[in-house]
């Protein structure tokens, strides 16, 4: 019988990822960037639950890991704009999947199934 080791594996891809994205928030915050809301305050109404601290929090790790950036604008009142990064675009499709399986397995409905007569 093999045995897989559970020591942290810093090569793994997966891990690597998993690492980026897994922070409580942070796929919500992904797919609101990735649909245009793109300022604290309309990040925190969209997300409704999240602390001012916890969004500010995973923005700046989001910025740390190089998958969203930060514009300052020089106005009055101060206006700051976050986007993601073509490192972040490359993360839509995954929470477009998860959007998908929740919608498939996770819909309520307590078949497992997406409704299409195929358990395949």
């Amino acid at each position: 019988m093999v045995r897989h080791s559970l020591t942290r594996d810093d090569s793994c891809p997966v891990l690597k990822t998993a690492d980026i994205i897994s922070g409580k928030w942070t796929i919500l915050v992904l797919r609101d960037l990735a649909v245009g809301i793109n300022r604290f305050s309309a990040l925190e109404r969209s997300l409704r639950g999240i602390s001012p601290k916890t969004l500010s929090e995973r923005l700046k790790s989001l910025e740390r890991a190089g998958v969203i950036t930060r514009t300052s604008f020089p106005e009055v009142p101060p206006r700051v704009e976050y986007a993601l990064t073509d490192m972040g675009r490359d993360l839509i499709p995954l929470v477009d999947h998860m959007r998908d399986y929740g919608t498939r397995w996770l819909s309520g409905n307590g078949s497992g199934n997406d409704g299409s007569g195929s358990n395949d």
